[in-house]
């Protein structure tokens, strides 16, 4: 209930007023004036605007005072002579709109809500340049061991007349004279002041008399620039290489976009790449597969030798360490595996007819299976 100094001043009591009771913590207060300033908001009440208003500031001052721990104190103590101040608004303060921008700002369609209490701030002119992307394709070997490479990038650049500005040499930009150089226009609405960015400069506060004639006062030209490219050693496709710096050039001075360089590598007709280790398939006879053998495999670095057992099956995998792919972080590097396919003869001449023949009468005329034996009577039959 209000005490009789409150009265008499014609004020309510500010828990009563954001309807909440005086052991509410922060939250809940908060919550209250949230849904207070949702509900008497003036552009949300177009036919009560004097009274939504009247409703509006007497939350906002409520929750100013009470969202303060030290002026919530000394109302708690001594009401609204606690809290009362110069200027007839007691406990409200501006300030507290900002907490609650993401309500008010759609409301009045204004980028920057609430003038009053904030200093007038000009937006810069200077804007980052846009990144570019360029898509290099390279070989499988190149992509292995890596390569030094140069490409060409067409893009903005920097005017060189006058060095970014816009303005035509000798000359400068003005003071706007529709913002006056603040870069904002300010309006009053209702009890409060609202502001928004002059859409004549776009906030900087200056527009440009006189342009510069070769850039036409955008500070920036089309240019083309060659660039040399480190790509390093076990890079895949769709890595992404960046240069810092060399995008577009920024707008009036601002700061150049970054290049990426998109890596595509080509396929082998021999390797198959996954992550880094590298696959191949090689045939064999089936004289090789039975009796075991050596055979000399290809390598990105040239042949190797790998000693294939007797009795190998097809689809069989044997792995060469370290002729894989190298970690682009240049730790390490991945292996080779190698699988063998047994090839089944589809031509024999009358020998190897023969041979086989006897070798298919020998292994029928023994009752073991035919595994025990098998590799002991081929290699009686082909040496």
């Amino acid at each position: 209930m209000s005490n009789w100094s409150e009265v008499l001043n014609g004020k309510r009591d500010y828990y009563e007023i954001l309807g909440v009771p005086r052991s509410a913590p922060d939250e809940e207060i908060k919550r209250a004036y949230r849904k207070m300033a949702m509900q008497w908001h003036p552009d949300r009440n177009p036919d009560n605007k004097e009274v939504a208003e009247e409703k509006f500031k007497e939350a906002s001052e409520a929750y100013g005072v009470l969202s303060d721990p030290q002026k919530r104190a000394q109302y708690d103590r001594f009401g609204h002579a606690g809290v009362s101040g110069p200027g007839g608004f007691g406990g409200f303060d501006p300030s507290v709109f900002s907490e609650f921008s993401d309500i008010l700002g759609d409301f009045l369609g204004f980028g920057d809500v609430f003038g009053a209490g904030q200093t007038s701030r000009k937006r810069s002119r200077a804007q980052r340049g846009a990144d570019l992307q360029y898509d290099l394709e390279i070989g499988f070997e190149e992509a292995i061991f890596g390569l030094k490479t140069r490409i060409k990038i067409p893009r903005t650049e920097t005017c060189s007349e006058c060095g970014g500005s816009g303005a035509k040499p000798g000359t400068s930009r003005v003071a706007c004279p529709a913002c006056g150089g603040r870069g904002q226009l300010r309006y009053q609405q209702g009890f409060f002041t609202v502001s928004r960015t002059c859409s004549t400069c776009m906030g900087s506060g200056q527009i440009l008399k006189d342009p510069c004639k070769t850039c036409r006062g955008e500070g920036r030209v089309r240019a083309e620039k060659t660039l040399s490219v480190n790509v390093p050693a076990g890079v895949d496709s769709d890595t992404h290489l960046r240069i810092t710096g060399e995008g577009e050039a920024g707008l009036y001075g601002g700061p150049p976009g970054d290049l990426f360089v998109v890596i595509h590598v080509l396929e082998h007709a021999f390797f198959e790449r996954k992550d880094n280790h590298l696959y191949c398939r090689i045939p064999i006879s089936f004289s090789q597969a039975a009796l075991g053998t050596q055979i000399e495999v290809p390598t990105l670095e040239g042949p190797e030798t790998l000693e294939i057992p007797e009795g190998v099956q097809s689809g069989a995998q044997f792995h060469i360490r370290g002729k894989g792919v190298p970690q682009i972080n240049g730790r390490g590097r991945g292996d080779l595996f190698v699988t063998v396919d047994v090839v089944t003869p589809t031509h024999l001449t009358r020998e190897q007819r023969k041979l086989l023949e006897q070798l298919g009468s020998i292994t029928k005329a023994d009752n073991r299976p035919v595994e025990k034996k098998f590799y002991e009577k081929v290699k009686d039959l082909f040496n």
